[in-house]
């Protein structure tokens, strides 16, 4: 059976091919041994190859003695909120912004923060034992021993009545908000957050059947929010993803705002009212360069981690900072959350506009000039072997030295998907575009050449050993 492996957001892969019943199943039972805890919270998106990941998942758990409490479809960020709420670890099945026929597992442990490194790692060495048919594992249990599923449905409603509480009174009134659902899991809960806070809303994108989630709608595709926009003539609209854990927004001239120019003119708002803890926003290497230059002229300190709002949470705490996030619109409000959340994220930014009686165009304008900035997938390949390249390697360090302080160079493998990601800025016009497609085309060839090194090798060492 494959081997699963956690990534910058989970487990993720193509349902019922690389992550099969069988497999989710033996992995509920790793994580049952690894997370000693009586009771887990799971959740799903809409795909339709939730109901039966959930259903192996489960049924791992409670073979190992744990009940399950089956909350149905829920956002992941109101799976965190509720497994602090409940001192629970919690499962969300979900690929996020993935097309429909993939799907994942994220992991929270009790409290609503996504697990250590180190405990996935244990995870994925007490699923190996359970995969090996060779491994002796506990006695299975018996009788009283097997845990319990229940179902408790209907928990978007606290959800939501935290939500509206943030506002500590304040309303939306006057506001017209457009919000794509992308047919996920907050197609029942996103609309209810802003007219209960008297913003009048259209909701796009909340017919999920299945096989819709994040197709032609949400964060990942914003052509049809920004046409909804115009056409109703509405003053913000908010792009949420498939499990909604990030937003990305549009004006009210259905340009779109991403993740660096939202965190910037939070920071500024937090920074203006002494509510920026630190005077420091955390963000990931892929934010824009512009980004760093906007905080620069405002006086506000960057703090910079590797890529996964994970690692962005743990430089927020470890410093007792308040705002972090990521540009692909993961962002965290450490007082508020504790993981990235797109209704949380875009009822702050309706409350901004509201607060400040300026349009969503107006506050942006001048704050962050961006950096052109080009970035290439190179799909298709291993990406295990990319740090083992030594003429990759050599070639990124000789791009990033010419480039010098007019931009830089970042290549990564994906946490979430299997490509590499290519990612060059550049001041000067038309650079950033040949360095990334001579970078690409290299990292391209390299990997395809190590991997048919390595397969042969492979072979020739299964000949001998047969001789």
């Amino acid at each position: 059976m494959a081997r699963t492996r956690f990534g910058t957001d989970g487990v993720r892969g193509t349902a019922n091919t690389e992550l099969t019943p069988e497999l989710i199943l033996a992995l509920g039972r790793a994580v049952a041994r690894t997370i000693t805890a009586t009771s887990f919270l799971i959740g799903r998106d809409t795909r339709k190859s939730g109901p039966m990941l959930q259903a192996a998942l489960s049924a791992g758990l409670t073979s190992e003695g744990a009940d399950v409490v089956d909350v149905g479809v829920l956002p992941t960020p109101a799976l965190a909120w509720l497994s602090a709420r409940r001192d629970l670890p919690a499962v969300v099945i979900s690929a996020s912004h993935n097309p429909f026929a993939d799907n994942g597992i994220k992991l929270f442990g009790a409290g609503g923060v996504k697990l250590s490194e180190q405990i996935e790692q244990d995870i994925e060495e007490e699923l190996d034992r359970i995969l090996d048919p060779m491994a002796k594992g506990p006695r299975s249990l018996e009788g009283h021993g097997v845990g319990t599923v229940r179902s408790e449905p209907g928990l978007g409603e606290p959800y939501v009545d935290y939500l509206v509480g943030i506002l500590d009174g304040r309303t939306l009134d006057g506001l017209h908000v457009v919000v794509d659902s992308a047919n996920g899991s907050a197609s029942d809960v996103a609309g209810d957050v802003f007219r209960r806070l008297g913003a009048e809303v259209d909701v796009i994108g909340d017919e999920p059947d299945g096989t819709n989630i994040n197709a032609g709608c949400g964060s990942t595709s914003t052509e049809l929010l920004a046409n909804a926009v115009v056409e109703h003539g509405a003053h913000l609209g908010l792009a949420l993803d498939g499990d909604a854990d990030r937003l990305l927004a549009v004006d009210s001239t259905g340009r779109l705002v991403d993740g660096d120019a939202l965190l910037a003119l939070f920071a500024r708002d937090l920074a203006e009212r002494g509510q920026l803890a630190g005077n420091t926003v955390v963000v990931t290497v892929m934010s824009n360069l512009g980004f760093r230059l906007a905080m620069e002229g405002l006086g506000i300190h960057v703090e910079e981690t590797s890529v996964g709002d994970r690692h962005v949470l743990a430089a927020l705490d470890q410093e007792g900072l308040t705002l972090g996030g990521e540009q692909s619109g993961h962002i965290i409000f450490r007082r508020l959350a504790t993981t990235g959340d797109g209704l949380l994220t875009g009822l702050v930014l309706a409350d901004l506009l509201a607060r400040s009686g300026s349009s969503l165009t107006e506050l942006l304008d001048g704050l962050v000039t961006p950096v052109p900035q080009t970035l290439v997938n190179v799909p298709g390949v291993d990406t295990s072997l990319l740090e083992e390249l030594d003429a990759v390697q050599a070639a990124i360090a000789e791009e990033a030295e010419a480039l010098g302080e007019t931009g830089r160079v970042l290549v990564r493998a994906s946490g979430t998907e299997p490509v590499v990601r290519v990612m060059v800025e550049c001041t000067e016009p038309g650079a950033a575009e040949a360095v990334a497609s001579r970078l690409s085309t290299l990292i391209a060839h390299e990997l395809t050449l190590a991997a048919v090194t390595r397969d042969q090798a492979a072979a020739e060492a299964a000949e001998i050993e047969q001789a």
